[in-house]
């Protein structure tokens, strides 16, 4: 039997439902789990995912996905072959509103099959949808959706993930500002982290603020007893979630 016909008004009574639900999801994660489930009722797929990374150190941050078994894909196979995997080239391109891509947009799956990408990472699931959100340089934040060859996502799914894109992004800024504790650090403090937030090294930033290196240092190690972390990625992402701080 033919399952029923939605119609466009109902599937975004749906789309408003899924994003309201998020809202008022009282989790602490950001995005809350509720989110990635519904986009996966909304855009039916394998499995939804969230994470974020930072890029040159080749670590992986605030991951989640809606699939309960362990995940046995290497990430030394991904960060090795990384460079085949086109669209994620993409997503760590600096951009100030969120982006939504597919892999078709870069290679089809023939092409793809051809790839160590492929046949150490990307396999069995190489269909993906993204959708980028905001970030500092050399920082991805990012929703993906995966499918199994052979099931390349719609013109109208790809339709919905656009229009569901900048609230994504507003449900994100709204679960940092509302879960994460005030971080008060002195405004020296905070002009250091805005520099290491747009990539600048150590020399770099001495020589934009006018200070000597071990000043700089000195500032850093302040700021990270602040705020109880230990890297410049993790005081980053703890003093500015969002990307229009910067």
């Amino acid at each position: 039997m033919t399952p029923p016909r939605i119609t466009a008004e109902a599937h975004l009574r749906r789309m408003a439902d899924v994003l309201d639900e998020a809202r008022q999801d009282p989790s602490p994660d950001v995005p809350p789990m509720s989110l990635l489930y519904g986009l996966q009722r909304l855009v039916p797929c394998e499995c939804v995912s969230f994470s974020e990374l930072d890029v040159p150190a080749r670590v992986g941050f605030n991951d989640r996905d809606t699939v309960d078994e362990e995940d046995d894909a290497p990430m030394e196979a991904y960060w090795r072959w990384r460079h085949q995997h086109l669209q994620c080239e993409q997503v760590a391109q600096p951009h100030d509103s969120p982006e939504t891509t597919q892999m078709a947009d870069f290679l089809s799956v023939r092409e793809l099959r051809n790839l160590p990408i492929y046949t150490e990472f990307l396999r069995p699931t190489p269909t993906i949808a993204d959708i980028a959100l905001p970030t500092a340089p050399g920082r991805t934040r990012v929703f993906q959706l995966f499918r199994k060859e052979g099931q390349p996502f719609k013109d109208h799914e790809m339709t919905t993930l656009r229009l569901l894109a900048p609230h994504l992004y507003e449900i994100y800024k709204e679960g940092t500002r509302r879960h994460r504790p005030p971080v008060r650090l002195t405004l020296r403090e905070l002009d250091v982290l805005r520099c290491v937030a747009r990539g600048m090294s150590t020399p770099q930033i001495a020589a934009q603020l006018v200070v000597s290196t071990s000043t700089v240092r000195k500032h850093l190690e302040n700021a990270f007893g602040r705020l109880g972390v230990s890297s410049r990625t993790a005081a980053v992402a703890r003093v500015f979630p969002e990307a229009e701080v910067l």
